[in-house]
């Protein structure tokens, strides 16, 4: 089987501890399928980078119960870890542990290494770690990871604390001061910003290969025979005889995509171009775009900079180019960022207001409702997103794309060919978005050029 990863709360080290084991395997050169509770961009980038496989979220609540049992069925493989979001129990806000690593551990029916933050600790571990595993019978404990463990003496006691509960401890982490991944105001700093990731990796795999007890890891980490469940629409496409090029915005400034998304795109059809707004000239012979999330803020001066990428790509939308666009994608199109300095830079204009940086963070799952058509969705369409970003609009879209349900805010803008939007979507759930996209990049295709069909 494969076991989650979690923390008894969030900071308890869990993501070290996952790339260090992830690492640590790929040293055994094993072929290591990762997934990651939750709506998390980050710490997905981190698993690729050490495994070279692609990352796969797992949250019912953006999906549902369905899918993330589908998903792991399909992409775990013979060897798999999952990585845990915030505390074991921490779900949707209001909705109990739903959408928790606790909640995917049960869907998934795997074992749970629980990662306890010690450096405050001696004798009260063993309360944390009872708490933990009596709060909910159903789950299953494989074992505890002890980290930031500060000396010898420090180990004897949270071992002596430990013996009467019987739990085996499977790993035993010092504190670390040369293994840091540095953060910023949205979470970790992503692996295309880090120079020195490389040799940070190979910090976490001595770690990983000296600081478990591998001889009680391995044999959970092997996938003996996945759930086999329904499949929901989201693989295994026929094969068409004519593709149609979607360009993808992917460099250090748009690095915020969900790998099933992508997947679904080619499934119904796509050919994707991957590009940088940063550095390119706007691809040639495309029928849409997609304009994931990231850091548009970070490399506001840089985008300003290709003006005649900017022109172009302003010059496709309003020719009707299909177009797709969240957060960070929705503020390159705006008319204008202005960065935390209160420095502004020109983007694209093809959004009627400018985009500036804040203090307070939008953070959450959102239930919205598409209030008209889009060539992502049908009006009256209902969807489930997320919202996490820190940047706002100086003024509302005059005709609003969504209407969240629960508090009847509104958000994004759109037109025939365009929906941009705060919202973060992940279409696992719901083949039917990408498959609406790419009909319309194969109407415009058609329009466009027709000499080519």
């Amino acid at each position: 089987m494969a076991f989650v990863i979690a923390g008894e709360r969030s900071g308890a080290g869990k993501t070290t501890v996952t790339l260090a084991l992830l690492a640590a395997l790929r040293r055994r050169n094993l072929q290591v399928r990762s997934f990651k509770v939750g709506p998390d961009y980050i710490d997905p980038m981190f698993h690729r980078h050490v495994t070279g496989q692609a990352c796969y979220n797992l949250d019912p609540r953006l999906t549902s119960e369905a899918y993330v049992q589908q998903c792991f069925s399909q992409k775990a493989g013979n060897c798999a870890i999952v990585e845990g979001v915030m505390g074991l129990f921490d779900g949707a806000a209001g909705q109990k542990d739903f959408a928790s690593t606790a909640h995917i551990a049960r869907l998934l029916d795997l074992p749970i290494l629980l990662v306890v933050d010690c450096s405050r600790l001696s004798y009260s571990v063993a309360a944390i770690v009872h708490g933990y595993r009596s709060l909910d019978p159903r789950l299953k404990f494989a074992g505890v990871v002890l980290n930031r463990v500060g000396s010898d003496r420090h180990l004897e006691l949270l071992k002596a604390a430990l013996e009467p509960l019987e739990i085996p401890i499977l790993g035993v982490l010092r504190r670390q001061n040369a293994i840091e991944i540095p953060d910023r105001h949205l979470g970790l700093v992503p692996t295309d910003e880090l120079p020195g990731l490389n040799e940070l990796i190979d910090r976490l795999a001595h770690l990983g290969e000296t600081c478990f007890d591998w001889a009680a890891l391995m044999p959970l980490t092997s996938v003996q025979s996945p759930p086999q469940v329904e499949n929901l629409g989201g693989s295994d496409q026929p094969k068409r005889s004519q593709t149609y090029r979607i360009a993808i915005a992917r460099d250090a400034a748009f690095n915020f995509y969900y790998e099933d998304n992508l997947e679904l795109l080619k499934q119904s059809g796509a050919s994707l171009i991957e590009w940088s707004p940063l550095n390119d000239d706007f691809p040639e012979d495309i029928d849409g775009l997609y304009f994931g999330g990231g850091f548009p803020e970070m490399f506001a001066a840089t985008l300003s900079e290709n003006q005649a990428t900017r022109k172009a790509t302003q010059t496709a939308i309003r020719s009707g180019m299909p177009t797709y666009a969240e957060c960070g994608g929705l503020m390159y199109l705006s008319e204008n960022i202005v960065d935390f300095s209160g420095d502004t830079f020109p983007m694209v204009g093809a959004i009627p207001t400018t985009t500036v940086m804040r203090s307070r963070l939008t953070l959450g799952y959102r239930r919205a409702m598409t209030l008209e058509d889009t060539p992502i969705v049908a009006q009256n369409t209902i969807v489930h997103g997320h919202e996490f970003h820190r940047s706002t609009p100086t003024s509302p879209p005059p005709h609003p794309l969504f209407q969240f349900t629960e508090t009847e805010q509104f958000d994004g803008w759109r037109s025939s060919n365009l929906h941009a939007s705060y919202l973060h979507l992940h279409w696992g759930a719901t083949p039917e978005i990408p498959k609406r996209f790419v009909q319309h990049c194969a109407k415009f295709n058609r329009d466009r050029y027709p000499k080519k069909e």
